[in-house]
């Protein structure tokens, strides 16, 4: 029985040997999907269905991987170590585990409590946020030190998935304040919005450090492979999500600190209104630039689900936009990413099930 079963373990293992962090993408970008439809400020039927139905595929997603990264992790650690120690265009990108548990576990709470119950979801979020929040400053850290003292970084090498990293704990901060309504009164609130406020101005100081070195690379050298042209939307991740953390922090205010609660949601608007113009202005620049590298005959990748998660942090910040302000216009901008976001999400997943059925993506990783 043992011989029998041996050929298969085996080839069952080295099915993942080339599963990188950049496989959590495929995770964020489906939670924000059911995410993004919870945010929506309609009443349509059946969106709420749809919104839990698409988060319960991100918790399965997320458990999947998360024991087929348990494998890659035990048992190809020649690949693994060098991912993360010795190869920046890797490493970049375990700045996508940390932001895959922080949206599945925000979906728990707003809409797994319709199948698991409140409490459950509560600490389930809870668990998901905090060991999501403490990968994710590690994250943020970790790469940055590593580019500065171990790796050897090439002039005009930059590119946009060097925010990947850093935004990881803006994300923590857009999503840390649904549970401050569940903690009990006290020190915690206020602990925990000040922490995520702390946590947007960490990531946002950082991006506008990287950002330059970003455009420079853009405007002198393009973007070689071409299949790093999707990418382009990385860039709405922090502007998106930066919005959304501002105007969930400003909601949350009022249960944790009062005192402060209007400032905070002038701030939001103040901040979220000329950011959110900057991205949509930046969606319109890297649609176009993808629709033509598409043209041209730009071949599936990994990079497609670029398309997702940065486009639902702009729906999600929309969104927060048209609870605070009332006016239908962002509405509209939220409903039509909503709508850019499905069609997105779409093509990158029917793309990952014909690699995965042929093997093309497991053997590249």
């Amino acid at each position: 029985m043992t011989a029998t079963l041996a050929p298969p373990l085996a080839l069952s293992s080295s099915a993942f040997r080339h599963l990188g962090p950049n496989w959590y993408a495929a995770v964020m970008g489906t939670a924000i999907v059911a995410n993004g439809a919870n945010a929506l400020p309609l009443g349509v039927p059946g969106l709420h269905a749809f919104a839990v139905a698409v988060w319960a595929l991100s918790f399965a997603l997320l458990a999947a991987l998360v024991a087929a990264r348990a494998v890659h992790l035990v048992r190809h650690r020649d690949v693994a170590r060098p991912q993360l120690l010795d190869d920046p265009a890797t490493a970049v990108f375990y700045g996508c585990p940390p932001m895959a548990l922080l949206a599945v576990g925000y979906g728990t709470l707003v809409l797994g409590r319709d199948v698991i119950g409140t409490r459950a979801a509560v600490v389930v979020d809870l668990a998901l946020w905090t060991s999501g929040t403490v990968y994710a400053l590690a994250a943020a850290f970790g790469v940055p030190y590593l580019m500065l003292t171990r790796y050897k970084i090439k002039a005009g090498s930059a590119n946009p998935t060097w925010l990947l990293p850093i935004v990881a704990p803006m994300v923590a901060a857009a999503l840390g304040p649904a549970l401050i309504p569940h903690l009990p009164p006290g020190q915690l609130r206020p602990t925990l919005l000040f922490a995520c406020y702390g946590m947007f101005g960490l990531s946002l100081l950082a991006t506008l450090v990287v950002l330059p070195g970003i455009w420079t690379r853009l405007v002198h050298d393009g973007l070689a492979p071409v299949t790093l042209t999707p990418t382009l939307f990385l860039v709405l991740g922090p502007l998106g999500q930066s919005t959304t953390a501002v105007n969930q922090i400003a909601d949350a205010a009022g249960v944790a600190a009062p005192q402060y609660a209007a400032a905070m949601r002038a701030f939001a608007l103040l901040y979220g209104v000329p950011v959110m113009g900057f991205a949509l202005l930046w969606f319109a620049v890297a649609a176009t630039v993808n629709l033509g590298a598409l043209r041209k005959g730009m071949p599936f990748a990994m990079t497609w689900w670029a398309f997702t998660f940065p486009v639902g942090t702009c729906v999600t910040g929309a969104a927060g936009l048209a609870r605070a302000t009332g006016l239908d216009v962002f509405t509209a901008v939220a409903v039509a990413l909503y709508a850019v976001l499905v069609c997105a999400w779409a093509a990158a997943a029917s793309g990952t099930l014909r690699g995965l059925a042929d093997g093309r993506l497991l053997r590249r990783g």
